[in-house]
């Protein structure tokens, strides 16, 4: 009998260390992971669950590997979960969650904004300085990009939505530039459906244009209409469009921050001091805004306006009314009638 006790109390004291080390893993389990601040871990594509769990220990995110190996082996489909990606890690987490975020779509993300009225080149320099983008177009030609994108052939300025782009790690800057193009071409469609009769201008292209001339003379959104209108009421009439930022685009790189009489001479094909009607492409991205004031121009009888220097604009019937607002708001000679 006696070696029977010794059994059931070899038992007992098996069991209470077993108990007690269940215990204590779970207590190891439940404790906060290792960081004292918030911390970017990425997951690349091909790592397994061993390899992640020694990396987190290497990085000091977990104390140590053993209470999670233990998870693989009673839990295993705790561990099977984990995906690829960038996963923000916070003080605080305990194991489950941990594992939680890192088999998640709660994934890093970053992003970049393509302000209204920057040209194609300037959201080409923005997106090739961004972060965390696979950069495959960054030694393509536009022509190229265009190609690659389904529309060859096709000039890139003003086709591409500005707008706030998000993605992932590892994305292509080819998805922005996709997305960025149906983007435009469906609300230029859609604004396009819902014009004006009466407007001066035959095709959807010419109503980004349009719009491209409006974004670049004003960010004040009360007079976007009436610039359209201005501008409707030019085209109708058979009068030069006569816009300073179709001056600057011609001008590219020999645009040096001022404008000079010669300038305004100079011929480009995009000058509307020289050319008629519109240029042939637009000369920015314009935003939905400008888009809708293209195809819906406030009614009224402006033919000129002016900058007066604090963003807005100096509207005018008449040709001298709009030389004593040049003479004020430009030349500063005294005041407009």
């Amino acid at each position: 009998m006696r070696w029977i006790k010794a059994a059931l109390l070899a038992l007992v004291v098996a069991a209470g260390g077993a108990i007690a080390g269940w215990l204590y893993w779970q207590q190891q389990l439940d404790a906060p992971i290792a960081l004292s601040a918030s911390e970017v871990y990425e997951v690349r594509p091909g790592m397994g669950a061993s390899q992640i769990i020694a990396e987190l220990e290497a990085r000091g995110i977990i104390a140590a590997q053993w209470p999670y190996q233990l998870l693989g082996v009673f839990e295993p489909q705790r561990l099977r979960g984990l995906r690829a990606g960038e996963f923000r890690l916070e003080p605080g987490m305990n194991a489950a969650q941990l594992l939680a975020k890192l088999s998640s779509n709660d994934v890093v993300t970053y992003r970049l904004t393509v302000p209204e009225g920057r040209t194609f080149a300037d959201m080409r320099r923005l997106l090739g300085d961004a972060e965390a983008l696979d950069h495959e177009t960054r030694d393509m030609s536009d022509a190229e990009l265009m190609t690659a994108l389904g529309h060859e052939g096709e000039l890139p300025e003003g086709r591409f939505f500005p707008d706030t782009y998000v993605w992932r790690r590892g994305v292509s800057d080819m998805e922005i530039f996709q997305r960025a193009y149906d983007r435009m071409a469906s609300v230029l469609r859609e604004v396009w459906q819902s014009r004006d009769d009466d407007l001066p201008i035959d095709t959807p292209y010419e109503a980004l244009i349009l719009a491209s001339l409006i974004e670049k003379e004003t960010g004040v959104a009360a007079e976007r209409s009436r610039i359209a209108g201005v501008f409707k009421r030019r085209l109708e009439r058979g009068m030069r469009l006569q816009t300073d930022p179709t001056v600057i685009y011609g001008l590219g790189e020999d645009y040096d921050g001022s404008l000079s009489r010669a300038d305004l001479e100079r011929r480009t094909d995009w000058n509307t001091y020289v050319i008629s009607g519109l240029p042939p492409t637009p000369i920015a991205l314009p935003g939905r805004a400008a888009l809708e004031a293209a195809v819906h121009p406030a009614a009224g009888s402006a033919l000129y306006f002016v900058a007066r220097g604090n963003g807005e604009h100096q509207f005018s019937d008449t040709l001298a009314e709009h030389n004593a607002a040049v003479r004020r708001y430009i030349l500063g000679e005294g005041e407009s009638p």
